[in-house]
């Protein structure tokens, strides 16, 4: 009896310990760049979080992006400019579109 007792109420920590825990996704941010030749990389950042992508053929997806809010800086190859995009909101999972971004020389 006392042994069916420990088994039950380990059962019930077990059980409510899974329960206990949100498991939180990661999202991620993508886009494309025109002219499509005039970047290099793609940057999000946040506060103390940092990711990158790289930019091919125009278009970049920055992946493993935690959820809140952030800046995309678009590395530019010279002549062109860096540009910025200030307000990116990542949600849980989700993959935020940020459009196109244009680069001024």
């Amino acid at each position: 009896m006392k042994k069916a007792r420990l088994t039950l109420a380990g059962l019930g920590i077990l059980t409510a310990g899974l329960f206990a825990f949100n498991v939180i996704t990661n999202g991620s941010v993508k886009g494309t760049v025109s002219p499509a030749d005039a970047a290099v990389r793609a940057w999000a950042i946040s506060g103390t979080d940092t990711v990158k992508a790289d930019i091919a053929n125009g278009a970049f997806e920055i992946g493993d992006v935690k959820p809140g809010t952030y800046q995309v800086i678009i590395e530019a190859k010279a002549p062109f400019k860096n540009a910025a995009k200030d307000g990116v909101e990542v949600k849980d999972g989700a993959a935020t579109d940020v459009g196109e971004i244009k680069l001024e020389q």
